[in-house]
This record gives structure tokens, C-alpha cells and sequence, in this order.
């Protein structure tokens, strides 16, 4: 017997793949008017390639990275901040040359130049080779997106994103957004399930902006996500701040993550609270009896240094800024997370 348990884990080694994946889950990627200004170069092209030099290596050390992309993205078209977003192509190709992989697009920015932008950002996603969810060109194309399966490492994990609304902006006969439904969330859960998913990560655009505590609406989704449909990762986004992040139990008995807002990413927000945000690493691992478990999940906190002449707009440590803001922030966000989350930490990078 000695010698067949370390045979048989062996070949569930052989069978299953590899026995770890990191993934990465950022908050919101912004576009401002302030940040196509300080981008714009004298023959109209956008430069953002200081945006994210720090954080890159922390991206790419994972072996799948998500991001929630909150702009359309679509070149016909005016480039414009708040209220109303569009941003170039090569703020994509910014995001991607950091190390994301997923392209979440589920929104209540979304359908900011409505129906033409929405299959804009859709079409540029497609032909950059990325992966995305969230909205569709149409329900034939979500029908070939999803179920959104991806192995990592061996580990299948689907991926499914959700909004709450589109700023009272409704889409037209074709294109798809992935409003919060719960019947249709149920259906894309079991879909992924069927599949293959061994792990579900349900990304969401919910929520109160600026507010540092859920709201109702975001407790009792999450409950629903986890204790109705076992869904293991909960990320959200929109409050614009970060909120709690907790390691909880899963019906099955084993452990998940929820995760109530990462806050923003990048963007030209000035409130102390919304100047960054966290970024949120998942260890998963596939145990002895070969199923997958969420291991462990810690963070990192990033501050948005605004232009200023010498630099564009760029990601950084708090910590090692010289700006005194990202200290307060810095200092803010680490009472908040200490106060309430649970058996989540800070990581040092």
C-alpha cells in the first residue's frame, strides 16, 4: 500500500496536468479624458507604454491574468473621458503587453457609444487574439464564446461576467450584455460546469460607487453564487474602491474566494480612495484525490501616478511612490482590509 499511494498520485499527476496555477484578477482599467490628453502625441497617435512597466512582472508571473477593460474601444470613433468612454486600440495592446490574458467587458460603461461601440471593442478583442466575455456582437457569438473553459495549467476554470446595468443605455436587437440575471447566471454556471470547470470564477460589475462596505445587493448575490451554485472565485468591481476580500466556505466544505470590489486599476479618479486599487492573486491546486482546490489568495495594493510632464499616467507601488497621496491611500486601504478581511493579505512584491 506504501508504494501504491505515490504510484497513484503520480498518475492522477499524468492524468489531470500540472498541480498549480496563479491567476490574477485586476479592478477597473479607466480611460479619462485627462489620460487620452497626457497620451496623445503630436501625430495623433496614444502612447501607453509607461502605464503598467512596474506592475508587469507581478501580471506576468501568473499563469492567467483578468482585467475588467470599463471603455469601448472602438478607432471610427471619438475618443472621449467621462461620462461617455472611448478609448484607442493601443491602450488594448498597453493591457495586453502587461500580461492580461482575459478581457472582461461587462460593464456600465459598456454601451458608452452604444451598439456600434460595443461590437467595436468586441471585433478589436477578436482581432488581437485575446480572450474576453461579457458582451457580444450577437447571441450567435456569445454561443461560441461561452462556455468560457480555459485550462491553466492542467486546472479548467471557467470564466463567467456580469453588470448590473449600462448607465440606462439599452442595447439594440444584436448585440448581447451580460446583465446580472440569476436564472441565466445558474444556466452559464452548469453550462461551464458541463464543460469541464473544475473551478468557477464569476466576475461582477456590482455595487454602490465609493462606498467601502457591500451593499445588499452584493451580499445577497454572492450568497447566491456560492452557497446555491458552489461557485468557488467571486470578483467584483465598480465601486470605484476597495472593498473586503474574504476566504470563505463552500457548501462542498472546501474553501473559496470573494473578493467585493478590487477597486479601480488605472484611471484619473482624485478622491483618496479611488487614486488605486488591488490586485488579487489565486493559488489554485489540484489535491491528492485530484480535485481542485482555491489554496490561498493574497494581494497587492497599486497607486496611479497622474501625468505630470515628465512622465504619462503609470501604476506603482504605493509604497515606493514620492507622491505623499499614495501614501494616504495606501494607508486607507490597508486599515480597511485589516479591519474586515478575512484570511486574505497583503503581499509584499
Amino acid at each position: 500500500m506504501a508504494m501504491f499511494l505515490p504510484l497513484m498520485v503520480s498518475l492522477l499527476s499524468l492524468l489531470f496536468g500540472n498541480d498549480e496555477a496563479e491567476l490574477v484578477f485586476a479592478g477597473d482599467a479607466m480611460m479619462h479624458q485627462g489620460q487620452l490628453d497626457a497620451a496623445r502625441r503630436s501625430d495623433g497617435s496614444y502612447d501607453f507604454s509607461e502605464y503598467f512597466m512596474t506592475i508587469t512582472p507581478y501580471v506576468l508571473s501568473a499563469d492567467y491574468a483578468v482585467v475588467n477593460l470599463e471603455t469601448p474601444v472602438s478607432a471610427t470613433q471619438h475618443y472621449s473621458g467621462y461620462p461617455c468612454f472611448n478609448a484607442p486600440e493601443s491602450y488594448v495592446d498597453a493591457l495586453a503587453g502587461a500580461g492580461f490574458d482575459m478581457f472582461l467587458t461587462a460593464n456600465n460603461h459598456t454601451l458608452d457609444r452604444h451598439d456600434r461601440g460595443l461590437k467595436a471593442t468586441v471585433e478589436c478583442l477578436e482581432r488581437k487574439g485575446l480572450d474576453h466575455i461579457g458582451t457580444y456582437a450577437t447571441t450567435t457569438q456569445r454561443d461560441t464564446v461561452l462556455p468560457c473553459v480555459k485550462n491553466i495549467n492542467g486546472i479548467k476554470v471557467g470564466f463567467v461576467n456580469y453588470t448590473y446595468g449600462t448607465n440606462g443605455i439599452e442595447p439594440g436587437r444584436e448585440v448581447v450584455v451580460d446583465y446580472i440575471d440569476r436564472e441565466r447566471i445558474r444556466h452559464d454556471v452548469r453550462s461551464a460546469r458541463d464543460a469541464g470547470a473544475e473551478v468557477i470564477a464569476a466576475c461582477v460589475h456590482w455595487g454602490v460607487e465609493y462606498k467601502l462596505q457591500p451593499h445588499s445587493t452584493q451580499t445577497s448575490l454572492a450568497k447566491f453564487l456560492v452557497d446555491e451554485l458552489g461557485v468557488e472565485i467571486v470578483i467584483g468591481g465598480h465601486p470605484h474602491v476597495v472593498q473586503p476580500m474574504h476566504m470563505i466556505d463552500l457548501p462542498s466544505g472546501d474553501k473559496g474566494l470573494l473578493v467585493y470590489s478590487l477597486g479601480n486599476f488605472i484611471s484619473n479618479m482624485k478622491t483618496r480612495d479611488t487614486r488605486g486599487g488591488a490586485m488579487v492573486r489565486v493559488k489554485l491546486r489540484r489535491d491528492d484525490d485530484g480535485k481542485v482546490k482555491v489554496d490561498k489568495a493574497t494581494y497587492v495594493l497599486v497607486y496611479t501616478e497622474p501625468a505630470d510632464g515628465s512622465h504619462n499616467y503609470r501604476l506603482v507601488w504605493p509604497d515606493e511612490s514620492g507622491d505623499s497621496r499614495a501614501k494616504a491611500f495606501a494607508k486607507a486601504a490597508r486599515e480597511l482590509v485589516m479591519a474586515f478581511n478575512t484570511d486574505v493579505t497583503e503581499s509584499r512584491w
